[in-house]
């Protein structure tokens, strides 16, 4: 029998068959329970993401709020946490959500083990604090176990979690970010889109993640958005952004990136946007 590192896209892909629809979280849980090693991790933050902290902060905010508390970060599906961590030594108080306990288990291992890795990034500013729970993105159990932030999150970071779902729960996915992020400039919802060159009609996870589908979904959250017969979204240029919906305000591509966002020439693939609500 294979182990989680033995994996290849076929054996993840093949694994989660009998994991659709609602039943993504007990698919992930599972496929965590059979071991820490799994093959998405890549041990290390996603550069992409540290350089947006460095030279988008004025777009972001940084991690202290006018009124001098520390704003709050939340990464969905944050796998061993290494996200969570680089952006507490930014200076966020930094939350991790993942569905299961060995999940959990694996970012507190991490943090103790290789807390030097994620050097405090401004002395006056200090660390933030790091709070990992158990919970499905999509029911409110763990807010209530964390302490919902009265305004919602600050900054969410969502890289690896869009594509890991089936595109049928897009549209609940784009309907939970607006749920979760603080209303106007104060909410920024970052996408680290990828993968973005993967054949849309090829199955998943993850699942190819185009540019086109991040915007239609985020701008008409909760709605329906239809796909063609190539996996593509077949996007109307006449439909209105939903009243909910949020707004692109950065589209870029990053000068850095894991190897996993790149083509075979070392040519980016990946792509980030910053995106906010409309109110």
């Amino acid at each position: 029998m294979k182990t989680p590192t033995d994996f290849g896209p076929e054996d993840v892909q093949a694994y989660f068959a009998k994991y659709q629809g609602d039943k993504y979280v007990e698919g992930w849980a599972a496929l965590w329970d059979k071991g820490d090693n799994l093959p998405w991790d890549r041990g290390f933050p996603n550069p992409a993401l540290e350089d947006t902290l460095v030279q988008r902060a004025g777009t972001i905010g940084g991690p202290i709020a006018q009124d001098g508390q520390r704003r709050k970060a939340l990464v969905p599906g944050c796998g061993r946490g290494v996200d969570v961590l680089l952006l507490a030594s930014f200076g966020y108080d930094a939350y991790g959500l993942e569905c299961s306990a060995m999940a959990v288990d694996a970012c507190k291992k991490e943090e103790k083990e290789n807390h030097s890795r994620y050097r405090v990034r401004d002395e006056k500013i200090g660390k933030g604090k790091v709070t990992f729970v158990q919970g499905d993105f999509f029911d409110g159990t763990w807010l209530k176990e964390i302490g919902v932030p009265r305004n919602g999150f600050d900054v969410i970071y969502d890289y690896t979690f869009f594509c890991a779902l089936n595109p049928e729960l897009r549209p609940k996915w784009a309907l939970r970010h607006t749920e979760l992020l603080a209303p106007s400039a104060a909410g920024n919802l970052i996408c680290l889109e990828s993968p973005r060159h993967k054949d849309p009609s090829a199955p998943g996870p993850p699942f190819a993640s185009p540019s086109e589908a991040y915007m239609e979904h985020l701008c008409h959250p909760g709605e329906k958005i239809s796909y063609n017969d190539k996996g593509l979204v077949d996007a109307d240029p006449l439909r209105e952004p939903s009243k909910a919906g949020l707004e692109r305000v950065a589209h870029w591509q990053p000068q850095r990136t894991h190897t996993v966002g790149m083509g075979e020439n070392g040519v980016i693939h990946d792509r980030v946007s910053i995106w906010r609500r409309r109110d």
